[in-house]
């Protein structure tokens, strides 16, 4: 699905509105929303393809209690339009019957070529793993097809549809506006674009021509693809409409499948590279040695310096994943986490008292030998006075002092 916001709320209604309110509410915002009636506002056009979604979704009811129980989620492995890559008119046409024909203020858009039908999309989910080495995935899909029964026309087989009364049997008529100043050309409210009106319908598709139709493929996921990248499965799609093209003649749609690249909580991605947290204890920290590290090929083993810090980044070249357009894979970047232990063994605790007691600096001498050493710096000082001058000694700058943690912080920058 193209939007995370929720369906109701796009909407405006509660989550109890029966299909009728559903309808309304749809038709009242899509009109609002049509981008003929905001040309100055950029963002009319996503609302409108959003309300157009949740529509799609909320009136059908299979797919609204998957959603109602599951959300955007439930969702996923259920084909829908891309309306992102439709055309506005294109939108109104798939749900003519709500709008009575009306092509939203701007008229019908003209057929060049041959007829094409909607595109679909669906989502896939892999792994990290998935994305290494590549991977094959069956994707189950619904779509419209031509109804085998009778042919695309909806009517049963032996009659024959009538031409439209209303239109004449072209699918459009003609409306004027403001008293006659100008005519606007809007598809047929009768037929509903399709020329012809079905009185005895098919049993099978019930006159719509087209019927839902269960399908898998075989999609192969290119190795080093990224989150919501999409795999794009060309006349995979549905064939165009039938009041364009009643027997389907003409280019059917795309499949355009949304890869979703499911968490890792062993590694975070950026790009091609992985990044990952390795603990080690504070003694492998100081002393250094061998260490294990997780990566998506196995374990592999490396050397950690000696004097490692809590924080300190290394890493491990060609250990990430494939860039999708060189196939070179990126590295995995490792962020050393030093742990301290939360409890000690007896053991644990007499030698770390040990370690500590080492690292502390000497105590300062008792305050009567401190005084005694003083006592004696002054009086050799009044002796050395007499006959001539002492030995000078220069003073201390206060300055000169270490800069201390911030101070390097700052140094370090400049400042």
């Amino acid at each position: 699905m193209s939007t995370s916001a929720d369906y109701y709320e796009i909407l405006g209604i509660t989550r109890d509105a029966a299909g009728e309110e559903v309808r309304r509410a749809y038709r009242r915002l899509a009109i609002k929303w049509h981008p003929d009636q905001n040309p100055d506002n950029p963002d009319a056009e996503g609302k409108f393809k959003q309300c157009a979604e949740a529509y799609e979704v909320l009136s059908d009811p299979e797919r609204r209690a998957v959603y109602d129980r599951h959300g955007h989620a439930g969702l996923r492995g259920r084909a829908g339009h891309d309306f992102n890559s439709m055309h506005v008119e294109d939108i109104f046409s798939m749900f003519n019957d709500i709008f009575g024909g009306q092509s939203g203020g701007g008229g019908g858009r003209r057929q060049r070529g041959p007829a094409r039908g909607y595109d679909l999309e669906t989502e896939v989910e892999i792994t990290l793993e998935e994305v290494l080495e590549g991977c094959e995935r069956e994707i189950p899909f619904k779509r419209l097809e031509v109804c085998t029964q009778c042919k695309g026309s909806g009517a049963k087989p032996g009659s024959k549809p009538i031409e439209c009364s209303t239109c004449g049997g072209q699918g459009q008529v003609a409306q004027n506006g403001l008293g006659g100043l100008f005519r606007m050309v809007t598809t047929c409210p009768t037929c509903q674009g399709r020329r012809h009106i079905i009185k005895d319908k098919c049993g099978e598709c019930s006159g719509q021509g087209r019927m839902s139709v269960q399908r898998k493929l075989s999609v192969k996921i290119p190795r080093g693809i990224s989150d919501s990248q999409v795999v794009r499965v060309a006349g995979e799609g549905e064939p165009p409409p039938p009041q364009m093209s009643p027997d389907g003649t003409g280019v059917r749609g795309d499949l355009h499948i949304v890869v979703r690249v499911a968490e890792d909580e062993r590694f975070e991605r950026q790009g091609s590279d992985l990044i990952t947290a390795l603990e080690v204890s504070f003694a492998d920290a100081a002393l250094g040695g061998s260490v294990s590290i997780e990566t998506l090929d196995g374990i592999s083993e490396t050397d950690l310096d000696a004097g490692t810090q809590h924080g300190e980044l290394f890493r491990l070249d060609g250990k990430g994943v494939p860039d999708l357009r060189t196939g070179q894979r990126g590295d995995l970047v490792v962020v050393v986490h030093v742990v301290v232990p939360r409890r000690l063994s007896n053991k644990q605790r007499e030698l770390i008292t040990a370690l500590r007691d080492a690292e502390r600096p000497a105590p300062p001498p008792p305050k009567d030998s401190a005084r005694n050493n003083a006592a004696g710096k002054d009086s050799a000082s009044k002796g050395s006075g007499k006959g001539g001058f002492g030995k000078a000694t220069k003073k201390e700058d206060s300055s000169a002092k270490s800069p201390g943690f911030w101070g390097k912080v700052k140094d370090s920058f400049g400042t």
